[in-house]
């Protein structure tokens, strides 16, 4: 048996006093196709933004000696790989670059493989660029002055020297930090290392951001903090805009037992005496038949269906009760 709007009369003298827009809103039918999702427990937590280990870079020369230039002279100053970020005097390098030098003139009259060899194995060391040892035998002069360039791109988090400083070897001058990658930190209770098993991607999100961020990069630390008796997740983000930035709080979702589901809207569904009913759309313009359904609760939006429908099927989504009151004055329920 199929069910007709006729029961919409019985409300006909109440919807002459109303406005036209209002009539045609009521009569107005919206559907809904079935669809396929990939559906998961959702379990939430918190935690925070870390620079990566493996992309923080120290500057520590093998050599002491005095600023000469001071090009990154300001904390968390963005530089670029082979920017320059110092120029300095060291007496060892001039020494060195000068018996490099001599050597070479000294092997072009009495060749001496080894000796130029390992004068050039010296500055190579003191991690002295190769350009700047080539630049020695252009010039045929060993210049004073060193310069030490970034060697990747990313933010002075360390700044250890100013204008005119001196320094010894090994001193921290920079510490570089790259962060087209970040990890965030999770901690978690020992009770819950059981479902990361079965959780493999995690959603995050930051105050002030509309990105959702996404991954399935994750190492359990193999510690447990004994003061709060929790563990440590970190997750792997990319972060190639650099909206993140180490100290940041994240909501982080943990997307457990995930598999494809097909789901409705709960304004598709109607429930009468704990039973679940859709109605599905006819042949005939204004002609829809209730259907049974078996459905559970996903949230507050959303069921998920276990039988009576396949994807694609279209239903109602709206003006349920109109249905609803059809249906049981036609006897279809």
């Amino acid at each position: 048996m199929k069910l007709f709007l006729k029961s919409c009369l019985l409300f006909l003298p109440l919807l002459l006093v109303a406005r036209e827009a209002t009539v045609e809103q009521l009569f107005s039918v919206q559907t809904v196709k079935v669809k396929k999702e990939l559906i998961s427990q959702k379990i939430k937590n918190y935690g925070f933004v870390k620079a990566d280990d493996a992309r923080m870079y120290d500057i520590s020369p093998r050599f002491g000696g005095y600023v000469v230039k001071l090009y990154a002279d300001k904390i968390y100053q963005k530089v670029k790989k082979g920017e320059p970020l110092v120029r300095v005097y060291s007496p060892e390098v001039f020494k060195a670059k000068d018996e490099y030098l001599n050597a070479y003139r000294y092997t072009r009259k009495r060749p001496n493989k080894g000796m130029l060899e390992s004068a050039r194995l010296k500055l190579e060391l003191l991690n002295i660029k190769d350009s700047e040892i080539k630049a020695i035998l252009k010039k045929g002069k060993a210049q004073a002055n060193t310069t030490i360039y970034a060697p990747v791109d990313g933010y002075v988090f360390i700044k250890g020297i100013e204008k005119g400083s001196a320094f010894n070897a090994k001193a921290k001058l920079f510490q570089i930090v790259n962060l087209d990658e970040v990890w965030v930190e999770v901690k978690l209770f020992e009770e819950e290392r059981a479902r990361l098993s079965s959780t493999k991607n995690y959603e995050l999100r930051f105050k002030g951001l509309k990105k959702v961020y996404k991954t399935d990069k994750k190492l359990l630390y193999p510690e447990l903090d004994p003061k709060v008796a929790t563990l440590t997740l970190r997750l792997r983000i990319d972060n190639d805009n650099h909206e993140l930035f180490p100290g940041m709080y994240s909501t982080v979702t943990s997307l457990k037992n995930e598999k494809e589901q097909l789901v409705l809207p709960t304004t598709a569904v109607i429930r009468k005496n704990g039973t679940f009913y859709v109605f599905m759309i006819g042949e005939f313009a204004g002609e829809y038949e209730p259907l049974e359904i078996q459905v559970k609760v996903i949230d507050a939006n959303h069921y998920a269906v276990l039988g009576g429908l396949s994807e694609g099927d279209e239903v109602v989504n709206n003006a349920l009760f109109m249905m609803d009151s059809d249906a049981q004055i036609n006897g279809l329920y």
